[in-house]
């Protein structure tokens, strides 16, 4: 036993002096702490899962007298529909709180800035970027204002409303009714014709449209402003 004293004495002293600083082994370290919003948000993306979209941003109210941070939720119940939720949050202290809210998804949309009738061709300068709550804007909402921008108008669109993608079309470039050139070429034979347009098209869409010369209908492709490609 002797022998080995040398040895543990250092060890002793070490950790007397250890022993000796401040706040030294005074208690169980604390946990790591987050601000309660955050938490909340983790979890009500695990909870919409794949119906976030990528745009998708949460809006977090807490009741009064939640916790400002937390541990962790040891539990956590939400309703998908409408965005209210109850949960369990952990404090540093151990202590568990019941707390609920509001987390609100919301997306960002183009929307109109104004009352656009149809036959209008939307241009950047009609269209702003608002949020709204993603209930609100509807499975055939365009979100993209890239995909607005230059499209016509076909039906009423009202200022701040999101815009259907059933009410826009690309522009027309043929009129029901308009007087149409009539194109047929197959590489080394090229003709022209006059004819009219039986029904509106836009650019590379089939239009119905009849020969004035020889008064026989035919179906080809808008190519231009009044001009009509067949392939027979």
């Amino acid at each position: 036993m002797m022998t080995r004293l040398p040895m543990i004495r250092p060890l002793v002293a070490a950790l007397l002096v250890a022993l000796a600083l401040p706040g030294a082994l005074s208690g169980p370290a604390r946990a790591a702490t987050e601000t309660l919003s955050v938490l909340i948000e983790e979890r009500a993306r695990e909870t919409l899962g794949a119906t976030v979209p990528d745009s998708g941003a949460f809006e977090i109210t807490l009741a009064p007298g939640a916790v400002p941070q937390a541990v962790m939720l040891s539990a956590f119940w939400m309703d998908p529909a409408t965005g209210r939720f109850v949960a369990n949050a952990v404090t540093a202290a151990g202590q568990v709180q019941r707390v609920s809210g509001l987390a609100l998804l919301t997306v960002e949309v183009p929307v109109p800035t104004r009352r656009l009738l149809p036959g209008e061709i939307l241009a950047p300068g009609d269209l702003q970027t608002i949020s709204l709550a993603h209930g609100r804007v509807g499975a055939f909402a365009v979100t993209d204002s890239e995909k607005l921008v230059g499209m016509q108008v076909r039906r009423v669109l009202s200022q701040g409303r999101p815009v259907m993608a059933q009410s826009i079309q690309p522009p027309l470039i043929i009129d029901r009714g308009d007087q149409i050139t009539i194109r047929y070429s197959d590489g080394s034979l090229s003709l022209a014709a006059p004819g009219r347009a039986l029904a509106s098209a836009a650019l590379g869409q089939d239009v119905k449209i009849v020969n004035l010369v020889s008064n026989t209908s035919l179906v080809g492709i808008a190519t231009a402003k009044g001009v009509v490609e067949v392939t027979q």
